[in-house]
């Protein structure tokens, strides 16, 4: 642990629930975590995490340490690569699996800018209903949702996602709006069918709660932008991904409901098979995504309070 870098030992406590489980990571015990952490903070000048004998929690400072320090160490990683790969030409055929809806709005545009840098890549994008087998299916990379299943792929988180409740404004009018998740019995909510799971179970979460919620209503889909529809229309109260309602909450066709509230987070990885080496048309295309939606979710920051 003492040869690793402030930032990445920052980022890698900060992804665990307690110094025990970092310690675990890290390879050595909590109090040596514990004085590492105490030795940074004294440093800096400034607090990163609350904790207590349960769980950690990021200060506001913390936040903007990592926030910040994971731009540099992105930086300094895609620096090292690219140095690393020399003269190395990305070439061939590059498989990619993803959802419908994702995809589409997503994931094409970044294909599309990607390819301007790198002709030599081939490109084909496979969309489905859900991430497919990548092994069976001779796939390179799968963008999936929510961690990974499998622990025998390799993953690489692509970017943080919530899911929000919303509705928009003409279907609120005149109803009495939920105060409590038990609340959303008295509604109309929009289910969508994207899993083995039961569909109208809903997780939320309001950061110290938890609770399971049997919603109900007259419309159901497996295809998400079509309940997406459905809720700018004013059918009722949708579960969906910031990703896709964003532009609808800054706009004000869509109002968020229960706002302390989220569903279960939903993250978005990309997904590949164990390789000892990755191709340099794998690497590239992992790094210049992850860049990509980094900036995207900058942009969005600066512009609103959605994220």
């Amino acid at each position: 642990m003492k040869d690793t870098p402030d930032l990445n030992f920052f980022a890698i406590l900060a992804r665990q629930p307690s110094l025990a489980v970092a310690s675990l990571e890290l390879g050595v015990t909590p109090p040596a975590v514990s004085r590492r952490l105490a030795q940074l903070e004294q440093r800096l000048g400034v607090r990163l995490l609350n904790r207590t004998t349960r769980r950690l929690s990021l200060t506001p400072e913390g936040e903007r340490y990592l926030e910040e320090g994971g731009r540099l160490l992105r930086e300094i990683e895609g620096l090292e690569r690219s140095l690393a790969a020399g003269a190395e030409v990305p070439h061939g055929v590059l498989r990619i699996n993803a959802t419908f809806g994702f995809g589409r709005r997503h994931l094409s545009p970044a294909i599309s800018e990607f390819r301007g840098l790198y002709p030599s890549v081939e490109i084909v994008l496979q969309l489905t209903d859900r991430t497919l087998d990548l092994t069976a299916h001779a796939m390179d990379i799968g963008i999936h949702f929510g961690e990974p299943p499998d622990r025998r792929i390799l993953a690489r988180k692509m970017a943080p996602n919530r899911r929000f409740l919303c509705a928009a404004p003409a279907y609120l009018q005149g109803r009495t709006e939920p105060a409590t998740p038990r609340d959303l019995h008295a509604h109309q909510c929009i289910v969508i069918r994207e899993s083995s799971t039961a569909f109208n179970n809903w997780p939320l979460s309001d950061g110290q709660r938890q609770e399971m919620v049997k919603v109900y209503g007259g419309l159901s889909t497996n295809f998400g932008e079509i309940a997406v529809d459905w809720a700018l229309a004013g059918h009722g109260v949708l579960l969906r991904s910031e990703w896709d309602v964003a532009p609808y909450l800054r706009s004000g066709q869509l109002r968020r409901v229960l706002p302390s509230w989220e569903g279960s987070p939903s993250d978005i990885y990309a997904i590949y098979p164990q390789r000892h080496h990755l191709s340099s048309k794998v690497r590239l295309f992992l790094d210049f995504l992850a860049a990509k939606f980094a900036d995207q979710r900058s942009l969005e920051a600066a512009n609103t309070q959605v994220w």
